[in-house]
């Protein structure tokens, strides 16, 4: 079974269309990372697995309600951002990220796979002073720095299943980071929705704002 196929499997109910956004990504990808090295060489041919199908984690965790506000602080070429607004065409996307040209291809990505949802943009999260239901990351910097630097960003009214607040997808020991909010955070284990090794000791982490 080929990557994709994996993610289709775990993702029964897409549509057409996000079937196909999903298919161009590797060309896409495997293209832009030939002119600028967004995802290292050896892990391009993981693409699905690595990069697509771990965002996408999040989507397993909650589900975006139409409407929702989602930064992606410090995206690089688009993950978590990306495979997210393909599976949640109503929510509203803004990637940053503080290199420009990881930015640049977010953008052209973003606008070969026809997402209307996308905004990315050349900004550090200090600089961001927009307001969001969610903030998503993915192994940017550790928690409580990420924590201090987005709290501006949470939107106080809440419209979906969980609170606004932050969630981050991280790997290994996090014991440390998590202690300062051991009374709200949230975490759960990847492998008990995606069967894959790569999947063992990376959690999505939930703290609400």
């Amino acid at each position: 079974m080929s990557q994709l196929e994996e993610i289709l499997q775990y993702f029964p109910n897409l549509s057409e269309t996000q079937r196909e956004q999903l298919t161009k990504l590797e060309p896409l990808y495997r293209d832009w990372n030939s002119k600028i090295n967004v995802i290292s060489r050896k892990d391009i041919d993981n693409l699905y697995l690595h990069h697509v199908l771990h965002s996408l984690a999040i989507a397993k965790f909650t589900h975006f309600k139409p409407g929702t506000r989602i930064l992606d602080m410090g995206t690089g070429g688009g993950f978590p951002g990306i495979p997210l607004a393909i599976l949640f065409p109503e929510a509203k996307f803004e990637l940053i990220d503080g290199t420009g040209k990881k930015i640049r291809v977010a953008t052209e990505v973003a606008q070969a796979t026809g997402l209307k949802n996308v905004t990315a943009l050349h900004r550090r999260g200090e600089e961001e002073h927009g307001k969001f239901d969610f903030v998503v990351s993915r192994a940017v910097m550790p928690l409580p720095e990420l924590m201090k630097l987005v709290r501006k960003n949470i939107a106080k009214r809440s419209g979906n299943a969980i609170g606004n607040g932050v969630i981050v997808l991280k790997g290994g020991d996090i014991k440390e980071e998590i202690k300062p909010f051991t009374k709200i955070v949230e975490v759960e284990e990847i492998s008990q929705w995606f069967s894959d090794d790569w999947f063992k000791e990376k959690y999505v982490i939930y703290i609400p704002v």
